[in-house]
């Protein structure tokens, strides 16, 4: 089932589509991505953008298994879009500005940000790849196919099919 899902040009086309979603939504308020809406007060490093591209390349295809169209089967898989999210803002937290992120400035001032937070935020961005790569391997995973008809499906649907 799995070889089925990755040959489907619509999975890819849906994988595309966030992971491109994914780089512009964490990279355009982290200055990853240039922008005159955000300024950045410490330098980008290297291990940024690995992190970036990395989350974005793993969201993409994440993604795609919670759209049927894309995969063409049901995912039954305890690994929700929770996990998503909870990687999307690890991901953030660890190639963001450590001085520009309000919350942090405010628990622990701009030395602590620089001293404390700006050394752990590459454990911030390894959670982050990690979480999401188990989880993108748990639903790939637990692909299987519902035909359209079975109550399962059917009284799932708010149109009944």
């Amino acid at each position: 089932m799995l070889t089925h899902v990755l040959r489907r040009p619509r999975f890819w086309l849906v994988s595309l589509g966030a992971a491109a979603a994914t780089a512009v939504a964490i990279g355009i308020p982290t200055v990853l991505i240039p922008s005159p809406f955000f300024a950045r007060m410490t330098p980008t490093r290297p291990l940024d953008y690995v992190f970036w591209i990395t989350t974005a390349a793993l969201m993409g295809p994440l993604v795609a298994t919670f759209f049927r169209g894309a995969t063409g089967a049901v995912v039954a898989c305890p690994a929700g879009p929770g996990r998503l999210t909870v990687g999307g803002v690890l991901s953030t937290l660890a190639v963001g500005c450590p001085v520009c992120n309000k919350v942090v400035v405010l628990l622990l001032g701009t030395g602590g940000a620089l001293s404390y937070f700006a050394p752990i935020q590459p454990l911030l961005g390894a959670a982050s790849v990690a979480l999401l790569g188990f989880t993108l391997l748990m639903r790939l995973r637990s692909l299987h196919t519902v035909p359209l008809s079975t109550p399962a499906y059917t009284s799932a649907s708010p149109a009944g099919g």
